[in-house]
């Protein structure tokens, strides 16, 4: 099974307010292992162990062990994606769920398998949203931040808060009196799920502020990014999210992607060779997209973009990038206002 993986706008918010609480971007990047290039665009992932080790560096780079409370209630989730602005273009929070287990994996990429991640629950005559997560003691923090942003993103419609008691499977730790103030109300450690009580009488009030057809937009946009995250679970997508990052290195090999997947060799080989590519099939198309992205950006030089897509020597990556489109990496500049595109070639 493939690691989850985060979207790179959700690390970069925890980075910003690690920041503002005194800790250093350099060694967040340090000890996280993620290149800040990763971070640029916010629809990029990273996997689930480089945010378990962002987390744990800005609790102990800013001194604060509730950090994770912090970031969950008071970073609005539509500053770093798509699904924080379609909530608030839903009628109600019913309708917001229903979205949130549709493309909640762009903000964090949780397999819970076929079911709904959030689901509501009926006991005792009361209704709990349960998050579902498997193994969410493995990193209580994601559930600290998970409830936080239900909070932030509901609080703002009304004078007292939706959530009325929360459960948490998670033993308490030394902050556990902070809970109840950024929860505003009582928490169970130890419990047997992760849930928020509710009141059920505010479900179904509404609480769009954004106009009803910029809900219709946003979707829109979120199916596209939602059907590129899927693709990226292919063999070929955890190759290339693998390959980016260490292009540059000239350590681009099978046998170093094939370790970070876990698998052999001849594993790798095989489920790619099931989608039809190989192992440098897909390192040179990888290539190839990159340098006329990067030249086509006007930020890089030719001699630059060898090297960030893995050339040590410029004239190498001059014969290949005429093999790749029929002409020199020079000529991809701008004409007539209009950047002049390489012709592909056969």
């Amino acid at each position: 099974m493939a690691e989850a993986t985060v979207s790179a706008g959700n690390a970069s918010s925890l980075i910003e307010l690690a920041a503002s609480k005194g800790a250093r971007r350099d060694e967040l990047f340090r000890r996280s292992g993620i290149a800040p290039e990763r971070l640029q665009d916010q629809d990029n992932r990273i996997l689930m162990s480089e945010y378990f080790e962002l987390m744990h560096a800005s609790q102990q780079l800013t001194g604060d062990p509730a950090f994770a409370l912090e970031f969950g209630r008071t970073v609005h989730m539509q500053e770093f994606s798509i699904l924080g602005l379609i909530f608030h273009a839903c009628e109600t929070v019913r309708d917001a769920i229903i979205q949130a287990n549709r493309y909640g994996q762009l903000v964090i990429d949780v397999d819970v398998g076929t079911a709904d991640r959030f689901q509501w629950q009926r006991r005792a005559a009361q209704l709990w949203l349960v998050d579902t997560r498997p193994d969410p003691n493995d990193f209580p923090e994601l559930t600290e931040i998970t409830f936080g942003r239900f909070m932030r993103l509901t609080r703002p419609f009304w004078d007292t808060p939706l959530v009325r008691e929360v459960n948490v499977t998670h033993t308490a730790p030394p902050y556990a009196d902070e809970y109840e103030r950024f929860f505003e109300a009582p928490t169970t450690f130890d419990s047997e799920w992760n849930a928020m009580r509710v009141d059920e009488g505010r479900l179904t009030q509404r609480i769009a502020v954004q106009p009803r057809f910029a809900f219709g937009i946003l979707s829109d946009h979120a199916e596209q990014l939602l059907q590129s995250l899927e693709g990226s679970k292919s063999a070929r997508g955890r190759v290339e999210s693998l390959l980016m990052p260490i292009l540059h290195t000239g350590d681009a090999s099978i046998d170093v992607i094939a370790a970070r997947l876990a698998v052999s060799r001849q594993t790798l080989y095989r489920q790619l060779k099931a989608e039809g590519v190989t192992f440098e099939t897909v390192l040179d198309e990888l290539r190839h997209k990159l340098a006329v992205h990067y030249l086509s950006g006007k930020r890089t030089s030719v001699n630059e973009t060898a090297y960030l897509v893995g050339f040590s020597e410029p004239a190498a990556f001059s014969r290949a990038f005429k093999r790749w489109t029929g002409t020199n990496p020079r000529s991809l500049r701008p004409v007539g206002g209009r950047v002049r595109q390489p012709t592909a070639q056969g």
